[in-house]
């Protein structure tokens, strides 16, 4: 098991935070998903002073990145994160599950089911936009050629591939996702489902590399020059063209509708017992919920549950607004979105045979 678990380390990058010690020393670690590195980065520093201040302990945070899936696999085979910060309710979920390390109701235990800060799906493409990229219906033209990450392993891509199926879904039932739910529309719903099917797979279609997680699909689109047009976090998005490298070769297509995507955390119960941190692990996650911990979210492009805090950084053009719906609504939660959609010989295996 610990050759197993050291191999598969070798495959996620381990970022350590701290302050100067001078006395009791506390080691948290985070197991998060790939794009978070420069939020925890900066997070991780604004944490341990304030927790020095307030309670004369030294703490130092090691964060572990790689994709969403994959890091929950890493903590079921042996990680042993006080915290996750993944990009899907259902990863934890399935940490949960299969090891009882915490308790199914985790996201009872924070505010707004766990989810401190919220995202969702745009589009990166190249400067002028030369294949005139304006919204979903873009993607499946011929000659379109994306890049989006593996829904096995990554959660941007599972809530990209929930996107263009609640888009398509939208359409064909003529704007009117409450039809999902309303016993009298059953074959009108039926008939919607099989057209949001025919959408997906011609978007996939054109889908010409899907690498295991966000940054690694970033990274082939921005530094490899493959594709078209990334489907990506917004967060992620806005920092390729912000940062030096990319600044002025990329633009961000908004499209009129996407997924509201919602990365949970939670402390890892059996973790934080056996390495005596629980205190500091829950400090750690509350602290996201605070207004410093919001304005470090809203600078780096996670849009804050904090609602003067997303009202200033909106006012100032950080955030477009966008019609986003929820997994909960059009999906029936990610229990049975990862069962349909997911699971070995799902949708997605059918349509991408």
């Amino acid at each position: 098991m610990k050759n197993k678990l050291f191999a598969l380390l070798l495959m996620v990058v381990v970022f350590t935070a701290g302050c100067p010690t001078s006395g009791k020393l506390s080691v948290l670690i985070n197991a998060s998903y790939d794009p978070t590195r420069e939020l925890y980065k900066d997070f991780n520093e604004v944490f341990c002073k304030h927790y020095k201040n307030k309670t004369g302990e030294d703490v130092r945070i090691e964060v572990t990145h790689a994709g969403s899936s994959a890091q929950a696999r890493f903590v079921i085979e042996g990680l042993e994160a006080d915290v996750v910060t993944l990009a899907l309710a259902y990863d934890i979920d399935n940490i949960a599950q299969k090891t009882n390390w915490l308790p199914e109701n985790w996201q009872q235990r924070l505010p707004h089911n766990s989810t401190p800060y919220s995202s969702t799906v745009v589009f990166l493409v190249r400067k002028d936009n030369p294949k005139n990229i304006k919204g979903w219906d873009d993607l499946i033209k011929p000659g379109i050629e994306i890049v989006v990450a593996h829904p096995k392993t990554s959660g941007v891509a599972r809530w990209a591939y929930l996107a263009s199926w609640g888009y398509a879904l939208r359409e064909v039932l003529g704007g009117d996702l409450s039809k999902l739910h309303d016993p009298n529309a059953a074959a009108e719903v039926a008939a919607a489902q099989a057209k949001a099917r025919e959408f997906v797979t011609a978007l996939y279609k054109n889908v010409k590399i899907l690498p295991p997680g966000a940054r690694s699909a970033s990274q082939a689109f921005v530094q490899h020059g493959n594709g078209d047009v990334l489907l990506d976090w917004e967060n992620q998005a806005e920092m390729t063209i912000n940062e030096s490298v990319g600044k002025g070769q990329y633009e961000i297509v908004v499209p009129s509708v996407s997924i509201l995507a919602e990365p949970p955390v939670a402390v890892i119960d059996a973790n934080v017992e056996k390495h005596g941190t629980r205190k500091v692990a829950e400090a750690y996650l509350e602290f996201l919920y605070s207004k410093e911990g919001q304005e470090i979210v809203a600078r780096h492009h996670y849009r804050p549950r904090d609602e003067e805090i997303l009202k200033k950084y909106t006012e100032q053009g950080n955030f477009v607004s966008v019609e986003m719906f929820t997994i909960d609504d059009v999906f029936g939660g990610w229990q049975k979105a990862q069962k349909e959609h997911f699971d070995d010989n799902g949708i997605f295996d059918q349509i991408t045979l």
